[in-house]
């Protein structure tokens, strides 16, 4: 792989299954990881297993049904999907046998619905993000937004139910990378899997409108979900991707941290916007102080500031009224260059580079 792609996309191209020869990692006793794009995890009791996330149609094929089959030669009693977004969702109808149950938060038949809206543009931009390290291995996300069936079992704000003795408490956690997110709770061996409510990079920000284009997030709800999770105080919080985390002490500390570098994003962002300060000087000025910072590799603080302006006020920032009208700054590029002369904008931007300016 090359070094060179960013951390996340890193951490996601390492951990894709692409050959289901390879055996489910045993994380504790009976709980199994099968490593994806998103990793799936078989959960097995006395009576049966449940699948938590199933991964992409074509690596759950692969993949993880292989994988679990060696473990449990029956399909799971249910699959528990903790977000609608396809390397959660797509290999729903892979892993479901004939008796099996499909669980997912009351909102995923919404949520999805309008997903499949602008399927084509999310395929379109995927592409440009995540073509180069998706071909690399061999990995295809599929063009669908999700199984064609619907979930048998829609979870509300909680629900909870008992297999083989084992207990599992599922939570809606809206705030997260989608508003049909859910947790679920293992209360006897105190771990919660959380997925990707926190990003696919544990510890950091989080991106509350991403790259690829999704719909806005709050703040305000990923603290809360963030906090609803904290509550449960864990031992092990499982994510999405790469290796859980392990110790309750630990946990708390990450999810504080994670709590209040946002908070305080949040409310010196809000100060801003009260006093008076435009968008670019608050991306350009808002520092987290050293006791709350915490990595950028999938979030960071300038995209936190604009999610967090448009959360509230939305796109027009009052600064011109051409943002008001449907012509691009990129319209009159062609005059700036007749008018200025190609030669001088190159020599401006040397001058920029040299100066230490490479965004101007």
């Amino acid at each position: 792989m090359n070094t060179t792609e960013p951390p996340v996309a890193r951490l996601i191209a390492g951990g894709a299954a692409q050959d289901g020869s390879v055996d489910a990692v045993e994380l504790l006793p009976g709980i199994y990881a099968s490593t994806g794009i998103t990793n799936s995890y078989l959960v097995t009791t006395a009576d049966g297993s449940v699948v938590i996330n199933a991964g992409s149609a074509p690596e759950a094929r692969r993949a993880h049904v292989p994988r679990y089959r060696r473990i449990d030669p029956d399909p799971p009693v249910y699959v528990i999907t903790t977000q609608s977004h396809r390397d959660h969702i797509g290999g729903v109808e892979e892993l479901l046998g004939p008796s099996s149950r499909w669980i997912a938060h009351e909102s995923s038949t919404s949520w999805r619905a309008e997903v499949r809206k602008l399927n084509d543009l999310y395929l379109r931009r995927n592409q440009v993000l995540w073509a180069r390290i998706q071909s690399g291995l061999g990995l295809d996300m599929g063009p669908r937004a999700g199984p064609d069936c619907e979930p048998d079992i829609l979870v509300g704000d909680s629900w909870v139910f008992e297999l083989g003795a084992q207990r599992f408490e599922l939570y809606a956690t809206p705030g997260g990378e989608t508003t049909d997110s859910i947790v679920v709770w293992l209360p006897d061996q105190q771990v919660v899997f959380t997925s990707n409510l926190f990003g696919p990079k544990f510890g950091g920000l989080p991106n509350l409108s991403t790259l690829r284009g999704d719909k806005l997030r709050s703040a305000q709800g990923y603290i809360a979900s963030l906090e609803r999770v904290r509550a449960l105080r864990p031992d092990v919080l499982i994510t999405g991707h790469g290796d859980p985390i392990v110790g309750a002490d630990e946990i708390d500390h990450a999810l504080c941290r994670m709590r209040d570098a946002v908070r305080y994003i949040h409310d010196r962002t809000v100060a801003g916007m009260n006093d008076g300060r435009d968008l670019w000087t608050l991306m350009r000025e808002i520092e987290l102080p050293p006791d709350l910072a915490v990595h950028e590799e999938y979030g960071n603080i300038r995209w936190t500031v604009r999610s967090i302006w448009h959360e509230y006020i939305g796109w027009f920032r009052m600064e011109s009224t051409t943002e008001l009208y449907p012509v691009p700054a990129s319209a009159v590029a062609g005059d700036i260059v007749e008018v200025a002369g190609a030669a001088e904008l190159v020599d401006r931007a040397r001058r920029h580079l040299e100066g230490g300016r490479p965004v101007e």
